[in-house]
């Protein structure tokens, strides 16, 4: 998550894992500080531009943008891969399964070579932070040094596990041996989990600082400060969006690796890999606007300007293009999904549904990224009647967006029901009344989030429309839950045939690919505009922002940036992927 600025360097300057090796350089500037750090709580310095170093020809703000952001997307997917990896390897040993440990090792050796530019990436940044904020880092350092104790013990542990856990996976391969490989990738995952907590709690200070006074002077309880506004917010958010995040990618390289497939068993082999990841993927992606939520919430409740700033201020056209990237995703994952009706016996039975979750899941979207406000001509304006469009104006408002997304996660969810009877289909005589139950809950959620986004959202006053989310969130994962309950109960004893994996059509790998690019392009902009809500400071009402780029960049300049990173990093992970068919072949190879 990003350097405090919206008018400052907006990128994700503090936010993961590699950055970790960083907070010693920081601790080493707090224990030795200079002349105007002379008193253990000194308050924030007052910057003039004399204090922000420039090299020629060299944008800082841009700089610390791009390295920032890159290392985030990384970061993002050493710290997610492992998670599932782990829990791939455990359902293994469980159902005694080799294609779980076969695909989780091959998942790993995809992440190998990404944590390395991590590293690389965070030590870019932590170079860049120094030479071109030195002011900034100084005063950050001497609240959050002493965390660097914990930082340098959690990387540490995280680099050894990590390599212990890929180096003795086939060494470690069998009885108790398995175990203790286990209980290594769950120690890799606590580490790199710890590491995301402490790099979180620099970025949310930025944004939301406790523990100080209104000059900046700390107060000496590194606890508080450690545990701001939005200290737990953004750590669920951003533990869910890693795992979506590290699915998507994984999801990628399984299509790269089916399209390029030489024969039966390997399309066979990564259109399982694909699935599994996209499953993965798909599963953290219907939590992940609620953990959204919450963030926002507690934006609007620490400050009132900033959350204004962020949705009804200059950001709010980007979060257009928000809704529209997430609309993308939804449509990849339903019809990769329904390109899975195809593998099983049975999904012929359920392909006439799919236009009907279609038609919601569009609509929905539609209603989605609509905006309240229109950007219009002063004749355009006279042509409607105003600045609201007369019918489209109140789909604008968040009771309608909360409304929106509530469907097609529940709508999303359908289509995953429907792909899971592909192949399996209940034969017990009292199925049809928990088929009518199923469908009764789906209606009562539909009436019941239509009601409280209607009624409650536009015929109340204001505090029951921002009450009304709770109730339909609420809704919608209780439906998801009892459902798969339901399903699980409906599916003991019933009839099975194994999915036809290879089976897919080669347009259904390009959903995976799309929801990857549609992931990474979303976090981009999304770090851009956290960062950037901090307006013309690097420590919100605390630290200003005294350098030459103190202003805030249009929206089309910040799309350019985070397209281009977006490119750049995409690149780098096709060539990571092509490292490793090769690596894979050479196994093989010796295998053979």
């Amino acid at each position: 998550m990003p350097l405090p600025m919206k008018k400052g360097p907006p990128g994700n300057a503090l936010s993961s894992p590699a950055l970790i090796i960083g907070i010693l350089f920081l601790a080493a500037s707090a224990l030795f500080p200079s002349e105007s750090y002379g008193s253990a709580y000194a308050p924030a310095p007052l910057l003039g531009p004399g204090d922000y170093p420039s090299v020629k020809g060299l944008s800082p703000r841009l700089a610390v943008w791009l390295a920032a952001q890159m290392h985030v997307w990384f970061a993002a997917f050493v710290l997610a891969v492992p998670i599932f990896v782990v829990i791939l390897e455990f359902i293994g040993v469980v159902k005694k399964d080799a294609r779980y440990d076969r695909v989780a090792y091959e998942f790993l050796r995809v992440s190998i070579t990404a944590f390395s530019l991590t590293a690389i990436t965070g030590g870019m940044l932590l170079g860049a932070l120094i030479v071109f904020y030195p002011g900034l880092m100084r005063y950050l350092a001497s609240i959050f040094g002493p965390t660097a104790i914990f930082y340098a013990l959690f990387f540490l542990l995280e680099t050894a596990a990590l390599y212990t856990y890929y180096y003795g996976w086939k060494r470690m391969a069998e009885g108790r041996s398995k175990l203790l490989h286990l209980a290594v990738g769950l120690g890799l995952n606590i580490s790199g989990t710890g590491l995301m907590f402490v790099a979180n709690a620099w970025v949310t200070f930025m944004m939301t600082p406790s523990g100080v006074d209104g000059a900046g002077v700390f107060s000496g309880n590194l606890w508080e400060a450690v545990n701001n506004h939005l200290w737990s917010p953004m750590n669920l958010h951003r533990f869910i969006a890693n795992i979506a995040y590290g699915g998507s990618i994984v999801g990628a390289y399984a299509a790269y690796r089916f399209l390029g497939a030489s024969n039966e068993e390997e399309r066979a082999h990564y259109d399982w890999m694909g699935y599994t990841a996209s499953l993965i993927a798909i599963g953290a992606l219907l939590p992940l606007p609620f953990a959204g939520y919450w963030l926002t919430a507690e934006i609007y409740a620490f400050s009132q300007q900033m959350g204004i700033t962020l949705m009804g201020g200059v950001f709010a056209w980007l979060f257009i293009i928000q809704a529209v990237i997430i609309g993308a995703l939804f449509l990849a994952a339903n019809y990769y999904l329904w390109c899975g009706f195809g593998r099983g016996a049975y999904g012929d039975a359920y392909i006439k549904y799919v236009k009907y979750i279609a038609l919601v899941v569009a609509a929905s979207f539609l209603v989605w990224f609509t905006p309240h406000t229109l950007i219009l001509t002063p004749s355009e304006a006279r042509a409607i009647g105003g600045q609201y469009h007369p019918y489209l104006g109140p789909l604008g408002l968040m009771p309608a967006k909360n409304t929106a997304v509530n469907m097609m996660l529940l709508f999303t969810f359908l289509s995953f029901i429907l792909y899971r009877r592909a192949h399996r289909r209940p034969v017990a005589a009292w199925v049809k009344y928990w088929n009518a139950l199923q469908a009764g809950l789906f209606t009562a959620a539909v009436a019941n989030i239509s009601f409280l986004g209607v009624y409650y959202g536009y015929f109340t006053n204001t505090v029951y429309k921002v009450a009304s989310s709770v109730p339909q969130v609420a809704t919608t994962l209780f439906v998801i839950v009892a459902c798969l309950v339901i399903e699980w109960l409906m599916g003991r004893g019933g009839k099975r045939e194994d999915f036809k994996w290879g089976r897919m059509p080669e347009r259904s790998q390009y959903a995976l690919i799309l929801i990857a690019v549609s992931f990474t392009w979303l976090m981009g902009l999304m770090g851009f505009v956290r960062s950037a809500i901090r307006q013309h400071w690097h420590v919100y009402s605390i630290m200003k922002d005294a350098s030459a780029e103190a202003f805030t960049p249009s929206i089309a300049y910040a799309a350019k940036v985070v397209s281009t990173g977006t490119i750049v990093f995409l690149a780098i992970v096709v060539f990571i992927f092509w490292l490793g068919g090769m690596g894979q072949g050479s196994e093989a190879g010796k295998d053979g």
